[in-house]
């Protein structure tokens, strides 16, 4: 039983009392946690379901413009493309917030992209084809796909340390600090049981003494007054 108590403990009334509001309180705590694991858990595979749809219209898109671009440099040839490609001004911006999921601090990106034309992309008509077009469009695409992709994979990575460290947490609790605390209580009431047994046996034996004492006192007092 001593690997399973608390070390240094009091056997007293005053220590009982506090064990069992710090139990109180763990138990409390692992039920919390508990909840907070399992909103955590739902959360996370709500997210993944998304995943995969994210992913597949990523990769679709991607491939789209690959081949839109091979297309293009078939028509146009690779330098052509490059000179195009060097041209084309930046049109993405990004603002990154958080949310809360239950403590846990998630991304949240917010993809802001105008439609373009060929004209505001920076290339002009004479020397591209509609093939470089659709690349350019797909690509843009593709990179509204990986922000949002990106968002909910980190998201994912960030609740997967939380469950896990909530894990250990509940595990804890559950396996070590209240089953030890409850240890205590009882190893701290029978001390308390053995201690009263003690005090009343230590009474009883005082009390008889004294009732000897005062008896061969009083045969004393009757033998001195008879032979008075």
């Amino acid at each position: 039983m001593a690997q399973d108590i608390i070390d240094g403990i009091n056997p007293t009334r005053m220590e009982l009392l506090s064990l069992k509001n710090r139990t109180k309180l763990a138990v409390k705590g692992h039920g919390l946690l508990k909840e907070k694991r399992d909103a955590l858990i739902k959360e996370f595979f709500d997210i993944l379901d998304r995943v995969k749809g994210i992913r597949e219209n990523a990769e679709n898109s991607l491939k789209e413009a690959n081949d839109a671009l091979l297309e293009a440099q078939i028509a146009m040839g690779d330098l052509a493309v490059r000179k195009a490609a060097l041209s084309v001004k930046e049109s993405i911006d990004v603002e990154i917030s958080s949310r809360s999921v239950m403590g846990v601090a998630v991304p949240v990106t917010d993809v802001k992209m105008e439609k373009r034309s060929i004209i505001d992309r920076g290339y002009g008509f004479s020397d591209t084809t509609i093939q470089l077009d659709e690349a350019a469009k797909k690509y843009e695409e593709s990179i509204k796909y990986l922000i949002e992709l990106g968002e909910v994979e980190k998201t994912i990575y960030l609740l997967a340390e939380e469950i896990e460290a909530t894990k250990r947490r509940v595990n804890a609790l559950e396996h070590i600090m209240i089953p030890r605390f409850q240890n205590t209580e009882k190893y701290i009431d029978m001390r308390l049981q053995e201690m009263e047994r003690e005090n009343f046996v230590r009474l009883k034996m005082i009390r008889s003494t004294i009732e000897k004492n005062e008896k061969k006192a009083a045969e004393a007092e009757a033998a001195s007054k008879a032979e008075a």
